[in-house]
């Protein structure tokens, strides 16, 4: 039995960067011969083990062969006579296909740069050269790949596509490989795209190869749609929305405020051609739209009820300096704010990221932010409770009271707000 360390840690360590999860290949074993050394199984059908004391994964080499055309499922062989170099010829890319041994990692996380490493698909060449370059023809098998190639590119920036796995990835969205991935695979690889440093540089590997329209079409239509220049400087909306992810990537905002960021905008891509630069009306149009991506994708509630508010809302955000305190109270009444504090915070911030997300704004104030979460918190000190129990005492009914406690937040705004 022989252990390697190999895949994401292997790359990170290489490129001086934190390694946190580790990944082993066990060569030369049976899944009889790691429960006998106290490994835990992980599923039934998949060879992989949890080391006893530390936890990581453990995984038997093995080779994979594609189910059946259109349907992407492996058969799996996992076997003593796998070798190390066959397993890694079943990894997608080869800057993810090299290995070492347990020992290249010293206690302190630093890389041992003198510790010999098994690079058959020369990885090492191509993380030199800053490339994304597919090991081996097997890489079509898995359409998923692709987004895990665009996720990287979120990930590392300044690195470039082959051109023969650019060609790949093309033919594989001609041939609707990328029609059969099913909802959570999607939603996996772009969610955790959105969180890496440069969000928009996965869009740009989606788009290049085609498979942005198959996948999201909803936003692949943005691009080339022109807004008003005094507005947006830009212009491409296409063009703003990736300045607006790339921003809250800057903002290190969470998952639901960058997929809201994503969506925020969606109904500008219907907007009628005699019509434009103006898009009168786009909000309705970006709520309708987003409901059906998240159906589509099955996103999480929380994402889905953000995107929602923000896609609604963002515009009136955008212009509330400029309205009055009656104004004000209600726009955070319909944004469920009193209720809902911190995902009303996290609407800010999306709005704060669309607003700087524009060419030339990177650095501009918004003023919109703070002014509003002092709203809120006007708002939450109004004694409501007082007010209930007066009315009440009058005779008055539900929809009164709740007259009376919108009127005394309205005042205690203008009272502080009185601009």
């Amino acid at each position: 039995m022989k252990i390697f360390l190999v895949g994401g840690a292997v790359r990170d360590a290489l490129l001086g960067l934190p390694v946190s999860d580790r990944d082993w290949v066990v060569v030369g074993a049976t899944p009889q011969a790691m429960l006998d050394q106290g490994y835990v199984p992980v599923g039934k059908d998949f060879p992989v083990f949890l080391h006893p004391q530390s936890h990581e994964e453990y995984a038997l080499a093995r080779t994979e062969r594609k189910t059946a055309p259109g349907y992407h499922g492996f058969v799996i062989h996992a076997a003593p006579d796998v070798t190390l170099e066959d397993d890694l010829a079943r990894r997608d890319i080869t800057i993810n296909a090299i290995a070492t041994h347990p020992y290249a990692i010293r206690a302190n996380g630093q890389f041992d740069t003198k510790t010999t490493l098994i690079d058959p698909f020369h990885g090492q060449q191509d993380l030199a050269a800053k490339v994304f370059r597919h090991v081996s023809p097997a890489f079509r098998e898995d359409p998923v790949r692709i987004l895990r190639v665009a996720r990287f590119a979120a990930r590392f920036a300044d690195f470039t596509v082959a051109p023969e796995t650019q060609a790949l990835m093309c033919e594989m969205v001609e041939d609707g490989e990328v029609d059969h991935l099913v909802p959570e695979r999607i939603w996996q690889e772009i969610s955790r795209g959105l969180m890496e440093a440069t969000p928009s540089r996965m869009f740009a590997v989606l788009r290049d190869c085609g498979a942005l329209a198959r996948l999201l079409p909803e936003v692949d239509r943005l691009w080339g749609v022109p807004q008003r220049a005094d507005y947006h400087p830009e212009v491409d909306t296409g063009v703003h929305l990736m300045m607006v992810l790339d921003m809250a990537a800057r903002l290190q905002a969470p998952l639901p405020v960058r997929f809201a960021c994503l969506c925020h905008d969606l109904g500008k891509g219907n907007t009628p051609a005699d019509v434009l630069p103006r898009h009168i009306g786009h909000e309705e149009r970006s709520a309708r739209l987003l409901k059906g991506v998240c159906e589509r994708l099955r996103v999480p509630t929380e994402c889905r009820e953000l995107a929602d508010v923000v896609a609604r809302e963002h515009s009136n955000i955008h212009r509330s300096t400029d309205v009055s305190a009656s104004a004000l109270v209600r726009l955070l009444e319909r944004c469920d704010a009193l209720r809902k504090p911190q995902r009303f915070a996290e609407m800010l911030l999306a709005c704060e990221c669309d607003a700087r997300g524009r060419l030339g704004h990177a650095q501009a104030r918004y003023p919109q932010r703070p002014r509003l979460l002092k709203v809120l918190a006007l708002m939450q000190d109004v004694d409501t409770k007082e007010i209930a129990k007066k009315a009440m005492n009058t005779g008055a009914s539900g929809p009164k009271i709740g007259e009376l406690m919108h009127q005394a937040r309205v005042a205690a705004v203008f009272a502080a707000l009185p601009d």
